[in-house]
């Protein structure tokens, strides 16, 4: 019978063939803690070890976390961010040196440990320009070409192949199809895909998929349209839930199954949290659209700047549809301004969105741009925003915003594969999330986001470690 608790970190049993009891069969009653903290400007900082020790009952007064492993969810698929034009032609502005850098710094071995990389079909907001792989009015697509993605993007997505290995996860995502396709005769601004081109445009992810897959570049999935509900003044599509469907269940579906590539994993509605239940039940309640989905992608953009994400529709729709994965597809902080690049606020922005995102069933979790310039582009409409890393193509720095410290205490230790596990907090300043990677290490992240410094026990099954939670911090807790 399962232990009725109050409140602090519980950690039970193990999965993949482990211990029943966590603790009975192993020793180590240690766990490493790495912390980043505003207040010192630590950053990834190794705090050594915390110990634990006999504590049966926790009171109310005690700030604690419960992470329980008998209570098994969701496993990751991965963590990841986009490589778009603008973070491509931003790479290549830098000196070689800090193009590795910059590499390194998110595939490398010491980086972030990325494995999942996203980037757009024809352009999007943040490219130099408009442009698509055919010539107006080709609906046999004979002159499809990806020869513009040569130039950069294919070279630095291929970079974070290499660094990567056999975790690499590629999904891609279009912001518009061709002018000619559409109701509006634009990229931009919105309008519908004609009716007479679904087919066309169907056959249109076909040729991508096999042109990057020439280049050595496998595609693991794709979403059907950024943002459907968006009139934007950049590239983008308007499709209604009931449209969406009709497109997969009679054009893209088949005609990914009739290629060969059954395998790629489907992403429906990729846009925000606000109305993902209504698209998923709406889009997915036939059974002949939904044999053809895998996912059911989100952003964060309905709400985030007010810190009430809308979490709970997430884990409504992650019940409603228990074999669907669910997808963070993108984030990021807009309005780029250069002096507030060392903002915390940016951290915690992610950290916030990231725990609550894991706990209510998200699988992946790919950031925006992972790279920008001084600018906070190049982007061809003016829509500059932030990124994890910003590299100043006039001087040839490197800057490190807290977005990168904050993904880095999910992302370097919770491995693809791994499982998220029952946790709880009764302090609603602390947030936390707890995963179990296969080889058997328990990972807790937990992030103070307030102004106050505490303590806080990690309690495990009668025993408990003592933490100290900084105001304005993160940590990550490995066992």
């Amino acid at each position: 019978m399962k232990k009725i608790m109050m409140s602090c970190f519980m950690i039970g049993a193990v999965f993949n063939g482990y211990s029943q009891n966590y603790w009975k069969n192993n020793t180590k009653k240690t766990a490493k803690v790495i912390l980043t903290n505003s207040a010192t400007k630590e950053k990834l900082s190794d705090k050594g070890q915390v110990q634990f020790e006999k504590f049966p009952q926790p009171k109310e007064t005690d700030a604690c976390i419960f992470v329980d492993p008998d209570f098994k969810y969701q496993k990751l698929i991965g963590i990841g961010g986009a490589i778009t034009d603008a973070s491509a032609e931003t790479l290549y502005k830098m000196p070689k040196a800090k193009q590795k850098e910059i590499l390194d710094a998110y595939y490398g071995k010491k980086g972030l440990g990325y494995t999942v990389v996203r980037t757009n079909m024809n352009s999007c907001d943040f490219s130099s320009d408009s442009y698509t792989y055919v010539k107006d009015n080709d609906t046999s697509l004979k002159s499809f070409s990806v020869a513009h993605d040569e130039k950069f993007k294919i070279p630095m997505i291929k970079e974070a192949q290499k660094l990567i290995g056999k975790d690499f996860t590629f999904y891609f995502s279009p912001w518009s199809p061709p002018a000619w396709m559409k109701s509006n005769n634009s990229m931009l601004k919105g309008g519908r895909l004609e009716n007479k081109y679904y087919q066309t445009w169907a056959d249109y992810y076909i040729k991508f998929i096999n042109e990057y897959q020439k280049r050595g570049i496998n595609v693991w999935g794709l979403t059907i349209q950024n943002e459907p509900m968006a009139t934007q003044t950049w590239e983008s599509c308007i499709y209604t839930a009931d449209e969406e469907g009709d497109f997969l269940r009679n054009n893209l579906g088949p005609a990914l199954w009739k290629n060969g590539f059954k395998d790629k994993k489907v992403i429906i509605w990729d846009h925000n949290r606000d109305l993902i239940y209504q698209r998923a039940t709406t889009t997915l309640q036939n059974p002949e659209t939904a044999k053809y989905a895998h996912g059911i992608g989100y952003h964060w953009y309905e709400t985030w700047n007010n810190k009430t994400q809308l979490f709970d529709n997430l884990g409504e729709t992650q019940r409603a549809f228990p074999n669907m994965f669910l997808a963070f597809t993108e984030g990021c902080k807009e309005q780029f301004k250069m002096d507030g690049i060392y903002d915390v606020s940016l951290g915690e922005l992610y950290g916030r969105n990231m725990l609550n995102d894991f706990n209510k069933g998200t699988a992946l979790w790919t950031d925006w741009n992972v790279l920008l310039d001084e600018t906070g582009g190049p982007n061809h409409v003016g829509n500059f925003c932030f990124a994890p890393i910003i590299a100043d193509t006039k001087t040839g720095e490197v800057h490190y915003t807290y977005e990168y410290y904050y993904i880095g205490h999910v992302s370097k230790y919770i491995k693809p594969g791994a499982q998220r596990i029952g946790n709880s907090s009764n302090r609603a300043a602390l947030i936390s999330t707890a995963f179990l990677n296969r080889n058997g290490e328990l990972v807790t992240v937990i992030m103070n986001e307030s102004d106050k410094d505490t303590d806080a026990y990690l309690w495990i099954e009668g025993q408990a470690a003592k933490l100290s939670v900084p105001a304005h911090s993160i940590q990550t807790i490995i066992l």
